[in-house]
């Protein structure tokens, strides 16, 4: 069989490897998949976008989000189903134990619209057993906490990943909860006044969603 001159081989040698040099390059300067954007749950001026259940008595001070008076919800108008959220919060005990909680994949019971939504709870709330950091369903704490981080009076960041069943919970950047569950799988955000004698506040309230 003759053979190719040298000088034949290696200049085919050089344009497979400019070819190869190419193709990496073209690989490596496709833009990656934009990432999803970040987007409001509150305007930090007024309620707009809001809907009222139950007792609690909301407003905007200084730009932040405020509940007192009782219990009861303001459900945000967005709706998702696979998501991050994340948000600023802090509560206030002002004679009775502060407890509040950021709902998600939630919606107001139809037999009683101004009881505890149905849907997912990150639990704010840092005396007892089931803390600030646990998953709640209505009424039953679902996914256990690893520690507590916040105290009253605190503000401190939440940031939640829920994609199909799984759901994740981080405290001040820490994740803390990991849980798998599937009974709730699209709703809205709603924050929650728990009682008489506290104060939930919120601000920086935003959410993206994932899976599309």
């Amino acid at each position: 069989m003759a053979r190719l001159p040298a000088m034949f081989t290696h200049a085919l040698f050089r344009r497979a490897l400019f070819l190869a040099a190419s193709c990496l390059f073209v690989l490596l300067a496709a833009p990656a998949d934009p990432e999803p954007k970040w987007i409001s749950l509150f305007n930090g001026r007024d309620l707009t976008g809001g809907l009222v259940r139950g007792k609690a008595t909301w407003s905007v001070q200084e730009g932040v989000l405020t509940g007192v008076g009782g219990m009861g919800h303001l459900y945000t108008d967005a709706v998702a189903t696979d998501f991050e959220a994340k948000g600023m919060f802090r509560i206030t005990a002002q004679g009775a134990t502060a407890n509040s909680g950021f709902y998600f994949r939630a919606n107001p019971p139809t037999d009683n619209p101004d009881g505890f939504p149905r849907g997912y709870e990150a639990q704010i709330c840092n005396t007892g057993d089931a803390f600030t950091g646990w998953l709640w369903k209505p009424g039953k704490p679902t996914g256990k906490a690893s520690e507590l981080l916040v105290k009253d009076g605190e503000w401190f960041n939440y940031r939640i990943r829920a994609v199909g069943t799984h759901i994740q919970i981080w405290v001040n950047d820490k994740l803390v909860m990991t849980h798998d569950d599937a009974e709730y799988k699209t709703g809205h955000f709603a924050l929650q006044g728990h009682n008489p004698g506290m104060k939930i506040e919120a601000k920086e309230l935003f959410y993206r969603e994932l899976g599309k």
